[in-house]
């Protein structure tokens, strides 16, 4: 809006309506606007993205620079000399390509080489002939004597050749994605690179006010709309191809490099140009069956990774199984991968991807074969090797894995888990391998050990696993889960301060099952956030039963990464008007480990949260091997010791000293202290000593139902002697 306001603004001065200064402003307003926009965006993106700061960086130094050219230029219709504006035009050019080639470069590093050949044909012959009307600036800017003047003449031709090229090899591509915005970004470069090429041909004709400014300022409102756009979460947007039809580039680059070379046989041509015009036909010249075969490679390979993918398995593999020779086939799923991608981004999980790909390399021979068959799952089949060897592969690869990654500046720690198959003991082809070694997987996921080898006498477990899912989905809908409470009480008293939800599913056949026979299962199948909608609806039930009862609790809820959307705010103020209940009777418990690996997404959301009166807890406190600093940055209002502090006390004095500074640490940040897992008295009575805020445990009472709470309570006064 405010663009097509300056560009009516400038119609009016263009008659004579308005006052020159009047459109002057609204330009810089608008800029503004876009320099915001841009660090918005950045901002986001957590500074991660290399090519949003670079082109925020970008829109901000030409939004300077045109500050200053008014400036300098006020009372005049137009600058005569080099300034320090033209500094950061020229910046602007040479940030806006820097951004673009970091795009480039990190797709086609993945191998799409079709990609670079086609990029490569059409950005020559766009510089082939733009480099024909540029030249004749170019020469008459250096046929004088060095000055300010004369050498950015030769510098803004120089880069209009350069983003003309790069727009026309990304045009070209049959495989860039530039993002949701890709046409804006293009069109507004082009109409910026138009109308410097205009300047450039005839520098005299620039007036203030004049239709050059509008070309530039389109360019780079366009520039900081794209920025806005690739800033978002990938999963946001559906991804785009930049191409034009694939023969189109080619041909339409052969024709305009031939038709270079014939205008240079009939009349003087540039030699910049004539050169340029024989790379173009060179390029477009490499046989159609070098890039069949480059074709056939890539339908072979991961595009993100390197790595042969599923169909390169499937294709290879079988022709590797030889009778009488014993091989491995290791299944790799990484923990918690989509942990990272939903509060890190896409690019870093894409980034940790790649980086786990050059680990597993590093891990195996040079003749096995390691493929990535989907998601964050990883095939290897060893070939010729012995049980014992194949479980050293999987554990060093385990290993390996454990070690924290960095990508972008972020410190990225994950895991895996591998399942072994051996052939022929555990299956005499592909599929039965794969399954077996699936079903390995997921038992060293279950109990956690990193690696483990199949057992000819384990049942299906994806079978099982599969109907597990399915009847979760059907308890979901028709609320199969209860409810118990575990209190917390305040030292020195018998009246309970608040408790914590803990779930449990009541199974139509198996009985009533604990969390960790579902939750973990829950989330690898993105079932948590309408489990948690379903928890939170009962607990919230419950809040307003007490509440009738005389009986005002706070209620802990424990919450995972994924179930923390954007919308989580609005959708439990909502279940708490809807009650007529107060945000204070919830508070939302959430891992110390989640908030390390969670991203500044996940810190607005909870900044929100704390805004409405709903409070934070970190449960798990101590846990995290993490540096205490997002203690003072985070909203956060209670810490919950984890039981590995608590049991130690009655035996190492030590244990207890470390307790004792978490508490007068918590006390002097203004937080509440929660110790969990008190088992006995002695516990209990150190605590108290200590001035722990809430004390909770099974010394007090393991989780009950709602409907025993009241006679728990009953129990702890006659024992206090209150009754």
């Amino acid at each position: 809006m405010l663009l097509v306001a300056y560009m009516f603004c400038l119609a009016l001065v263009s008659q004579g309506v308005l006052d020159l200064q009047v459109a002057t402003v609204l330009c810089l307003i608008t800029e503004g606007a876009a320099v915001v926009l841009c660090w918005v965006a950045a901002r986001d993106a957590g500074f991660r993205r290399l090519e949003v700061t670079l082109a925020a960086s970008a829109v901000t130094l030409y939004a300077t620079g045109d500050a200053i050219y008014s400036y300098l230029a006020v009372g005049e219709s137009a600058l005569v000399t080099a300034s320090v504006a033209d500094a950061a035009y020229l910046l602007f050019s040479v940030l806006v390509i820097s951004a673009l080639g970091v795009v480039v470069h990190r797709q086609l590093r993945r191998c799409l080489w079709p990609v670079l050949l086609d990029s490569l044909v059409g950005t020559l012959a766009a510089a082939s002939v733009i480099s024909i009307f540029l030249t004749p600036s170019l020469t008459a800017a250096s046929l004088g004597p060095i000055t300010p003047e004369s050498a950015i003449a030769i510098a803004y031709p120089l880069l209009d050749i350069a983003v003309i090229a790069l727009i026309a090899g990304i045009l070209a591509s049959q495989g860039l994605d530039l993002g949701p915005r890709w046409p804006i970004l293009l069109v507004g470069l082009a109409l910026f690179t138009a109308f410097d090429i205009g300047y450039a041909l005839d520098p005299g004709t620039y007036l203030m006010g004049s239709l050059y400014d509008a070309g530039w300022t389109s360019g780079v409102v366009a520039v900081a709309v794209w920025v806005d756009g690739i800033a978002q979460p990938l999963s946001t947007h559906h991804r785009s191809n930049a191409g034009i039809p694939a023969l189109a580039a080619p041909i339409v680059s052969t024709v305009a490099a031939l038709g270079v070379l014939l205008l240079a046989s009939q009349t003087p041509a540039p030699v910049l140009a004539v050169v340029l015009a024989g790379l173009t036909l060179a390029a477009a010249a490499i046989p159609m069956s070098f890039r069949h075969r480059l074709q056939r490679t890539l339908a072979r390979t991961d595009d993100l990774t390197g790595l042969t993918n599923r169909r390169a398995l499937y294709t290879d593999v079988p022709n590797r199984l030889q009778p009488g020779q014993h091989s491995a086939l290791l299944l790799l799923d990484l923990d918690r991968f989509k942990d990272v991608n939903d509060g890190l981004g896409h690019d870093v999980g894409d980034g940790l991807l790649l980086r786990v790909g050059e680990r597993l390399t590093e891990q195996v021979r040079s003749s096995d074969l390691i493929s990535r068959i989907g998601g964050d799952e990883f095939a290897i089949f060893l070939a010729d090797v012995s049980e014992e060897a194949a479980v050293e592969t999987a554990a060093r690869i385990s290993m390996a894995l454990e070690e924290p990654f960095t990508i972008g500046g972020v410190i990225v720690q994950t895991s895996a888990s591998v399942g072994v198959a051996l052939y022929p003991e555990h299956g005499p082809e592909l599929e039965s391998l794969l399954r077996s070694a699936d079903v390995a997987m997921y038992r060293a996921k279950a109990d956690h050990s990193g690696h483990h080898l199949y057992q000819l006498d384990y049942n299906d477990h994806r079978e099982i696993r599969f109907r597990t899912v399915q009847e979760l989905r059907t308890a979901i809908a028709e609320r199969q889960f209860v409810m118990h409470y575990q209190p917390k009480i305040c030292p020195g008293g018998p009246e309970i301060a608040d408790v914590e939800s803990l779930v449990r599913w009541n199974h139509p056949t198996r009985g009533l099952l604990y969390p960790g026979s579902f939750l973990q299962l829950a989330e690898e199948a993105g079932l948590m956030p309408q489990l948690t909608d379903v928890i939170m609806d009962q607990v919230l039930d419950q809040a307003v039963r007490w509440r009738s009862e005389g009986l005002e609790l706070a209620i802990a809820v424990n919450v995972s990464a994924s179930c923390l959307r954007q919308d989580v705010p609005h959708r439990i103020t909502q279940m708490l008007s809807v009650r007529n209940l107060p945000p204070s009777v919830i508070v939302l418990e959430i891992t110390e480990e989640v908030l390390m690996q969670e991203g500044p997404r996940t810190v607005g959301v909870l900044r929100e949260l704390r805004a409405r009166g709903i409070e934070i807890s970190i449960d798990d406190f101590g846990t995290g091997y993490s540096s205490l600093a997002y203690l003072r940055d985070l909203p956060v209002d209670e810490l919950k010791l984890d039981r590995s502090f608590i049991s130690p006390m009655n035996e190492d004095r030590r244990a207890t000293n470390l307790v004792a500074s978490i508490i007068d640490l918590a006390h002097s940040l203004g937080l509440r202290i929660v110790a969990e897992g008190v088992e006995n008295e002695e516990a209990y009575t150190a605590l108290a000593r200590l001035n722990c805020d809430l004390i909770q445990g099974y010394y007090l009472s393991k989780p009950i139902p709602a409907g025993e709470l009241s006679a728990w309570m009953a129990r702890r006064r006659v024992a206090a002697g209150l009754v």
